[in-house]
């Protein structure tokens, strides 16, 4: 089978001191680029999408082509649920065969997210889908997901232990001081925070919000027990810009055959950029 939880690779990556990537794909090109450069590397692989992103691209679309993408390039693969929120929904498209899950319940007060938690993590241990969740809140904007500055709180590191106990998750996400979308100042991680949630938890961690953070603030971050590392806006830009560029430079090109591949190269190289400092390349 291709497409297949996050448990296994993130508890490798954890006993073996890599990060596994999760990149949010927007379109066909995007996926068709991660899945083909992490089967170039031999980079173990997680291809994320909002409900924005299903919603846009359909469930049995995305789930059949990445599919289809990871038995031809074969390559084993987690399609995941990002920031999802609602029972239902959850429900419905891990029965279409999705079997990695982020439920964000960050919203609610603790009580309810533990509640929303666990019941969708009972869920999803019955279709051997893993299951992620977030403690603490991050700021910025992740498709229609925004979050104000002062809506903003950091993970407690012994909430984070209640928390993993009481909700049976694989791995959490964590708020350390990252954000989602364009840095606006130079971000600031609390890493003796993260440290203190690593004495708590023995589970895989997540970061988000990696786009545009120092490879040495991912490397630091991974040495403390961070598995899997997020990126989404980085790779849009890319996208967007070299699109850009290519029309400035041929304003009469029609075909997206063409006019699409400096696109996909801009991708390619981001997606490069991303395995090598995760550390995972060779580790499939």
């Amino acid at each position: 089978m291709y497409i297949i939880s996050t448990k296994t690779m993130l508890n490798k990556a954890q006993r073996e001191g890599y990060a596994v990537p999760a990149f949010n794909i927007h379109n066909l090109e995007t996926l068709q680029v991660v899945v083909e450069t992490a089967a170039e590397l031999r980079s173990p692989l997680i291809v994320a999408g909002t409900p924005g992103t299903f919603s846009y691209a359909g469930v049995g679309n995305l789930v059949a082509i990445a599919g289809n993408l990871a038995s031809h390039f074969n390559q084993p693969l987690a399609i995941h649920l990002d920031h999802h929120e609602t029972f239902s929904d959850i429900e419905t498209k891990v029965q279409a065969g999705i079997r990695s899950v982020m439920i964000d319940g960050s919203h609610f007060p603790y009580h309810d997210n533990v509640a929303l938690v666990k019941a969708v993590t009972d869920l999803c241990h019955r279709y051997d889908a893993s299951v992620e969740a977030e403690l603490g809140r991050l700021g910025g904007q992740e498709d229609d997901l925004i979050v104000d500055a002062k809506d903003t709180r950091y993970t407690n590191p012994q909430q984070a232990k209640d928390f993993v106990e009481k909700t049976g998750i694989d791995s959490l996400a964590v708020a350390i001081g990252t954000a989602h979308g364009l840095y606006t100042a130079e971000p600031k991680l609390d890493f003796e925070r993260l440290a203190e949630i690593r004495q708590q938890v023995d589970i895989p961690m997540v970061l988000y919000g990696a786009s545009g953070l120092p490879a040495a603030d991912i490397r630091r971050a991974i040495a403390l027990g961070v598995c899997k590392v997020n990126v989404a806006t980085e790779l849009k830009i890319a996208f967007s810009d070299a699109l850009k560029a290519w029309f400035a430079s041929h304003p009469d090109a029609s075909d997206p055959r063409h006019y699409m591949v400096p696109a996909k190269t801009a991708m390619k190289e981001v997606v490069r950029k991303v395995i090598g400092v995760c550390g995972c390349e060779g580790k499939l």
